[in-house]
């Protein structure tokens, strides 16, 4: 680290070169990055509703549907004429409508009166038509624009691809409105914790420099998912801000005795160790998420442990260069502090240690239950007021809740396809089956029907059927009838796949129930062998990684508490984040208490630690929990706002462990832990 160390003062001019050149050309790539909004391409190949979606898409003309057009006051002939554009619109991959069930022919010869009315009123009632239509993923926003372009304000447009519509339009706009808000409350925050103007705008400018590196060397991937796109960038400034501080924190101190180049070679070499285990702790918590089947996961914790990674790099290589440039006007930008003492505050937290302890103690174990039996959200949740809400609700108002599964099976004899669809049609919640025999018949013969009608429900090896149900997208009786489903299919087929929006997120389920506990072990253990390392303690990673596992516990139980369920990927995520992020504010107490406790008796060294290193703690808390409630206030998109509020309300109850219970175990097993510390040296 000396030569090290050395070089980066010694060659600055070349260190602020090459980073202010590579975050101009990762600003550059953002704008090539492709960002996708389909959380059903984050699931892995093997899952069945993955593998009927590419038998759709090799072996049938259409797609499966994933939004409705509704059109009002309109003729059959008419709503066959806006088909044909609507088929025309860029990114639009097929619309169908009554005639590719009945046949053209069919519709347009035969009086309205003489069609199967459970059918027909599925499309066509009282001047209303309802089309479904097949947008590309990635291509959302244009089409819908396209789409309304055509059909005008007075019709709807609902489903899956209007909501991810509404998502490209919002998600470069959320991430700014969340940085305007984020940074100006950073600012105070660091101007109080500082005694520099100047110093907190070093700060944000070298974790900024890797939050844009970060954002470009996204686009060497073939995407990222719109999740990491917008978390991914406050998350990194929140949690890497604690390192510039240290730093430069160290630079002061070495200044009072030494000249500034060899102060700062100082400061890094003591900066390092610190750092470089917070960044560890960090790095491993995001990096847990990279164990999850679910596509999604590997996708965070790739971006978020890159970007814990560049921060840790660019604050022990960019900012010394930076601020030997810029240390003449950091002496004349001084300012006296504005942190009060905490001296009394630390002597309060230590009367009230025991009591705390006390009190977790008595609810770790109800909230540990709680948390564990918290039902789980699998989908987007609902999109915020938006056209995209308005006209969901015009088409619900009219043709009711769409919640359509398709059942693929082999193509077999049309008796056989028969029984099954009459048994589909009495399970619960199925309203409506629609297949070759319910709407052609089992009687008449493939080759006397009209081939679009035909490819409706064929091709060359399997048959489509379409099953409407009035279930929400998700929940418990949803799933049972997914369940129904599938049993009933696996009773007449040896092989069958079923989709739709309703069978991927039972796939989700079913896949993220093992995920949760193969992430969080992953977390736990890869911190604990972390913290092992740092301190060569055998017990000191347990009461660390106690006192913010409780902590997470205790934020994760308020959803079950309050009768809520919480979206499965802001549980995944907050348990990884909340550990990494959090375990360093118990990571920095600790090392300070055992290195005042070689000099002091147990309570003094507590106290004397508290008194000098709560302020640091409260301004990471603080910068995080703001990041967090930031993105809450900020996000359209239920899934983001719920994991800002469990970021800002986690932070804080990681705080209040560090700094009410952790003093009291340490005190407590003070005698354990010299015991099982190497070279602990604790003063008697």
């Amino acid at each position: 680290m000396k030569k090290f160390s050395e070089l980066v003062v010694k060659q600055k001019g070349i260190v602020l070169a090459l980073f202010l050149v590579l975050a101009a050309v990762s600003a550059f790539f953002i704008f090539f990055i492709s960002v996708n909004y389909d959380m059903v391409d984050y699931l892995p190949q093997e899952a069945q509703s993955t593998k009927a979606i590419s038998i759709i898409e090799e072996e049938f003309s259409e797609s499966t549907p994933n939004a409705r057009i509704m059109l009002t006051n309109v003729s059959i002939q008419q709503v066959l004429a806006y088909k044909k554009k609507i088929s025309a619109i860029s990114g639009v991959s097929s619309v169908s409508w009554l005639d590719d069930v009945l046949g053209k022919d069919i519709l347009t010869s035969t009086p309205l009166e003489f069609l199967d009315a459970s059918i027909t009123e599925n499309y066509y009632k009282d001047g209303r038509a309802l089309l479904s239509v097949s947008i590309e993923s990635g291509k959302e926003s244009t089409a819908v624009a396209g789409i309304y372009d055509l059909i005008g304000e007075e019709n709807a447009v609902a489903g899956d691809a209007v909501n991810a519509a509404v998502s490209q339009d919002m998600a470069i706009s959320e991430v700014l409105n969340a940085m305007a808000i984020l940074l100006p409350i950073i600012l105070v925050i660091l101007i109080i914790a500082t005694t520099s103007w100047i110093e907190p705008l070093l700060f944000l400018f070298t974790i900024g420099i890797a939050v844009l590196i970060n954002m470009g060397t996204a686009a060497l991937f073939s995407e990222i998912s719109f999740i990491t796109q917008t978390v991914s960038p406050v998350l990194q400034l929140a949690v890497s801000l604690d390192y510039a501080i240290f730093l430069l924190h160290s630079f002061d101190e070495y200044r009072t005795s030494h000249e500034p180049h060899r102060a700062m070679q100082f400061a890094m070499r003591r900066a390092l160790p610190t750092v470089a285990a917070s960044a560890a702790t960090t790095i491993i918590g995001f990096s847990a998420l990279l164990f999850m089947r679910f596509g999604i996961g590997k996708d965070l914790g790739i971006h978020l442990a890159k970007g814990v990674a560049l921060s840790f790099l660019s604050v022990m290589i960019f900012l010394p260069a930076l601020t030997l440039a810029s240390y003449k006007l950091i002496d004349k930008t001084k300012h006296k502090s504005f942190v009060p003492s905490f001296r009394k505050i630390s002597k309060g937290l230590m009367k009230i240690r025991t009591p705390f302890l006390i009190l977790t103690l008595i609810i770790v174990v109800p909230c540990f239950l709680a948390q564990s039996n918290t039902g789980f959200m699998y989908g987007m949740g609902d999109t915020s007021e938006s056209y995209a809400a308005k006209d969901t609700a015009q088409i619900e108002a009219e043709f009711g809740k769409e919640n359509l599964l398709v059942l693929l099976v082999p193509k077999e004899t049309p008796g056989k396809e028969n029984e099954l669809c009459e048994e589909l049609s009495a399970i619960s919640h199925v309203t409506s089956v629609v297949s070759f025999v319910t709407a052609v018949g089992p009687e008449i013969p493939p080759q006397y029907v009209p081939q679009e009608t035909l490819e409706q429900f064929y091709s060359e090896r399997y048959a489509r059927i379409i099953l409407y149900t009035d279930n929400p997208e998700e929940g418990e009786q949803t799933f049972d009838t997914v369940q129904s489903v599938l049993d009933t299919a696996e009773r007449h087929y040896d092989s069958y796949y079923l989709t739709g929006p309703s069978a991927t997120l039972f796939d989700m389920k079913n896949m993220v129930e093992s995920d949760t506990r193969t992430v969080n072990l992953a977390a736990v253990i890869g911190i604990f062998i972390v913290i092992l390392l740092a301190f060569r303690s055998l017990t000191i990673p347990f009461f660390l990684v106690f006192t913010i596992e409780t902590a997470i516990w205790i934020n994760l139980s308020f959803a079950y508490f309050t009768d809520n369920t919480l979206s499965f990927i802001g549980y995944l995520v907050i348990s990884t984040v909340q550990l990494g992020a959090t375990v360093d504010y118990a990571i920095l107490l600790t090392n300070y208490y055992l290195d005042n406790r070689k000099r002091l008796p147990k309570k003094a060294a507590m106290q004397k630690t508290l008194s000098e290193n709560l302020v640091a703690v409260l301004v990471s808390a603080g910068i995080l929990s703001t990041a967090g409630f930031t993105l809450a206030a900020t996000s359209s998109e239920a899934i983001i706002a719920e994991l800002g509020i469990l970021l800002g309300r986690g932070t804080l109850l990681s705080l209040a462990m560090v700094a009410c219970v952790l003093p009291a175990l340490l005190i407590i097993f003070d005698r354990v832990i010299e015991k099982t510390t190497l070279e602990s040296n604790f003063h008697t």
